[in-house]
């Protein structure tokens, strides 16, 4: 079989992540980065060189490496605010012949709203792409194992599923423009919610039938619980070299929602969202549980085959060599064993080459992103308004929430703005 030549769109964690699960792709290499920075370009090239896993060129122009014959996809995981202007330009090169592609991946979440989640989709669909959303949850090996013993065993003989729990939580992100909601699009739930959104539509959908679902309506809450106390607002802002400043425009730090969807055979079940970046633990983590008329499951990656005790007399640099996000060096902690399976990236990059390499749609398309996107939107709609919303709901194409303005007041929660 051919192998697929991947370029990625960013430098940053996510690429890094990308490129390190692509040990377990077989079929591809990554042959092009395209960066603004040209330290961490430097630094993921280096990756793939010790990894094996490509040596790739580097660009610090788009268009150029967009023409790059090596280049046969390309892999977007570049900031919120870049997505229109970058998909823009790759698009034109394709559409004018000058460069050909069979396809493009756009890591999680697609845009930083609906009205900029559809300009992406709409040009890459433009230009007769192949187009995949990169959102590993719904491939961790845990869940998909999970969900079709689940859905063979208990939902053929009792009924499918009806309450879906997902959450994703950690101590904040790397990078300041992830903490601002201007750049991001929003804070916490636009950041991670679209992975649990996903994960538990993934979850309550029956296999093979990508439309089993349908939302019906949303309820959800956003606060900041942490980050906007005094002492951690001045952390961040000095952390960030002053381009975080909590005290004059948040973002949440927590979030949660409730969807309702009706299934195909007229039931109606519902998935709960958690996520925070002010939870402090061991390190990231995710949790799963599903509900049946018989049956459940969970999962949650703290939970790992292997543990270590570090004592208080070992003081060593800090990092992240145990597990993402990791909070300490010392005590009893968990040990990923490998995070790119586990958290999924493995089968979802191994998907995406295969799928544009046999010249077929992934299963995770742009379409899921946009349906993520709305919901996010919508769930950020009802935060602000304070109750539940019936979905679809009637100008969301513009809607862009409080926290993507900079508008955004965390005394809401509990303030008779909502009355």
């Amino acid at each position: 079989m051919k192998r697929l030549g991947v370029g990625f769109v960013g430098s940053g964690f996510m690429a890094q992540f990308h490129v390190k699960s692509f040990e377990g792709v077989r079929h591809a290499d990554v042959t092009a980065i395209f960066s603004r920075n040209a330290e961490t370009a430097k630094d993921t090239v280096n990756l793939c060189k010790k990894l094996n896993v490509g040596d790739p060129s580097t660009y610090s122009d788009l268009a150029e490496m967009v023409r790059d014959p090596k280049v046969d996809a390309i892999w977007i995981a570049a900031p919120n605010h870049f997505r229109v202007e970058m998909v823009e330009r790759i698009v034109e090169e394709v559409k004018s012949g000058r460069a050909e592609l069979k396809g493009i991946a756009v890591e999680k979440p697609l845009a930083r709203n609906l009205k900029e989640a559809r300009q992406v989709a709409e040009m890459i669909k433009g230009a007769g792409l192949l187009h995949g959303y990169l959102e590993n949850q719904v491939y961790c090996p845990s869940i998909t194992r999970s969900m079709d013993i689940l859905w063979r065993r208990g939902a053929s003989l009792s009924g499918s599923p009806y309450l879906a729990r997902c959450a994703e939580e950690h101590s904040g992100p790397h990078r300041p423009w992830f903490w601002n909601g201007i750049d991001q699009g929003g804070g916490v739930m636009n950041d991670m919610m679209c992975h649990s959104i996903e994960a538990g539509r993934f979850m309550l959908s029956k296999p093979g039938e990508p439309d089993w679902l349908t939302p019906k309506a949303v309820t959800a809450r956003i606060a900041s619980l942490k980050w906007t106390r005094p002492k951690y607002a001045e952390e961040l802002h000095s952390t960030s070299n002053g381009e975080v400043d909590y005290n004059r425009a948040p973002a949440e730090d927590y979030a949660t929602a409730q969807i309702t969807y009706e299934t195909k055979e007229g039931d109606l079940v519902v998935a709960e969202s958690t996520t925070s970046w002010s939870y402090v633990g061991a390190g990231l983590r995710h949790s799963f549980e599903v509900l049946g008329p018989e049956y459940s499951m969970m999962a949650n990656t703290l939970d790992t085959e292997a543990k270590v005790f570090l004592s208080r007399r070992l003081q060593g640099e800090t990092g992240e060599d145990l597990i993402e996000k990791q909070n300490a060096e010392q005590g009893l902690m968990p040990v990923m064993s490998d995070e790119p399976l586990a958290y999924g990236y493995v089968h979802e990059n191994r998907h995406m080459v295969l799928s544009f390499l046999n010249g077929q749609q992934p299963s995770e398309d742009l379409d899921d992103g946009l349906l993520v996107t709305e919901l996010l939107m919508s769930c950020y709609k009802s935060a602000e308004l304070g109750k539940t919303l019936h979905f679809p709901i009637d100008g969301i194409e513009d809607f862009v929430p409080q926290v993507a303005q900079g508008t955004w007041n965390k005394r809401k929660l509990v303030e008779a703005a909502w009355d």
